[in-house]
């Protein structure tokens, strides 16, 4: 299929294809006049690489991670880079937690007819 049909097929721009090129996530055979051409497994790749990218995953990280996905083998290296970045996920939904509690003091300060709507100095815990 061409680039345009990948697109259509996947929810993907053609821009975000062409990034996923340059960075080598993605790799088109090209026909004889130098087009785009994807096999049917393009579909699931990009797929992935959008839920790796949804999950936080940077392209250098997926880059990393493609080769134990497409031999289906999963190694010491595979599993210590998924629980890195799962820690930093981790992390981030823990200052997101502490953002939404925060933000949740404020409101409740701004719901009291005499505070106004006040800044919260002390962080909930």
């Amino acid at each position: 299929m061409r680039i345009g049909e990948l697109a259509t097929s996947t929810g993907v721009s053609v821009r975000a294809l062409r990034y996923y090129e340059e960075q080598s996530l993605l790799i088109p055979e090209r026909s004889g006049g130098g087009q785009r051409q994807y096999g049917d497994k393009a579909v699931d790749r990009v797929q992935l690489i959008q839920t790796l990218y949804g999950a936080g995953l940077s392209s250098r990280t997926i880059l990393d991670l493609l080769p134990c996905v497409d031999a289906q083998v999963n190694t010491p290296q595979s599993r210590a880079l998924l629980n890195a970045e799962r820690d930093r996920i981790t992390h981030q939904i823990d200052q997101l937690v502490q953002v939404r509690d925060r933000l949740d003091a404020v409101i409740s300060a701004s719901e009291d007819p005499a505070g106004g709507c006040g800044y919260a100095d002390e962080t909930p815990r």
